[in-house]
């Protein structure tokens, strides 16, 4: 699979991030800023379809100096070993590559080769859900990583003592990597890449749900979720902006969620409601 980079030159911090909120609603999956760019990444296939709607968004924040770079599919996993820096959450969890050195003081490892699919920690989004996932109290239980992308967050799951996971995602590069992921960290007879959109969740029951999507795809699949979620059962949701919070809580309240966590980082937002 060929991917292909939308290499963008953006004003501001705010404005990337901005920028990776908007994109996230098409099929880019990965982005990574520096400096004073934004690199986001797509299949090359499915670029053909939203490049229109790609460079609507760029005019809207009157983005000029961008350009879209091909990447061929040897060369992903270089590009990603060149950006990829460990993540240190709170002090407690490092998430890092192979090729990074271990931590003699964090709790507990994620140990990822993200390659194509989404989900190094890096994202806010990501760092966020670690720590709601820290905080609650996942012994014994049995959960749903949906668009589990790399796996991260069902393996910091598992090594927070929850029993079992489905990871859910419909990209099956992601699958794959998240296959490759969950055996690397020793936690692959407790966690079941599944490759499929919602519907694969039908008829399946969770004690606890990951979500870190985005805002659209959690408000249109919401009420499945809670279908798959058992009573007094818990729902973290990331992959939306500040601005989305009134939204997601009124959504929440109006299916009877009561609100127990909530994260800010950089305008994102994570929150985790107990149903």
């Amino acid at each position: 699979m060929n991917y292909v980079e939308l290499n963008i030159s953006v004003p501001s911090a705010e404005i990337a991030e901005i920028l990776t909120a908007e994109l996230s609603e098409l099929p880019f999956d990965s982005f990574v800023t520096e400096r004073d760019r934004l690199k986001a990444y797509i299949p090359q296939d499915a670029l053909v379809d939203c490049k229109e709607e790609a460079d609507a968004i760029l005019a809207d924040y009157n983005i000029t100096d961008c350009r879209y770079v091909q990447i061929e599919a040897q060369n992903w996993n270089a590009l990603w070993e060149s950006n990829f820096e460990p993540v240190d959450v709170d002090g407690r969890v490092l998430i890092r590559a192979p090729f990074h050195e271990p931590s003699p003081t964090a709790q507990f490892e994620v140990v990822i080769m993200p390659k194509m699919s989404f989900g190094t920690g890096h994202h806010a989004t990501t760092k966020m859900m670690v720590e709601m996932i820290l905080d609650a109290d996942l012994k014994g239980k049995s959960g749903l990583d949906m668009g589990s992308g790399t796996g991260v967050l069902a393996i910091a799951a598992c090594k927070c003592g929850a029993e079992r996971l489905d990871a859910v995602d419909i990209d099956d590069f992601a699958y794959e990597n998240c296959g490759e992921n969950i055996v690397t960290n020793g936690v692959a007879d407790r966690i079941t890449p599944i490759m499929g959109d919602v519907r694969a969740i039908a008829g399946r029951k969770y004690d606890f749900i990951l979500a870190n999507i985005n805002r659209n795809i959690l408000l249109g699949d919401m009420d499945n979720y809670l279908k798959s979620l058992n009573d007094g059962g818990e729902i973290f949701f990331s992959g939306f902006l500040d601005s989305d919070v009134e939204a997601m809580t009124t959504a929440c309240a109006a299916r009877g969620l009561k609100l127990k966590y909530e994260r800010h980082t950089n305008g994102w937002a994570a929150l985790g409601f107990t149903k």
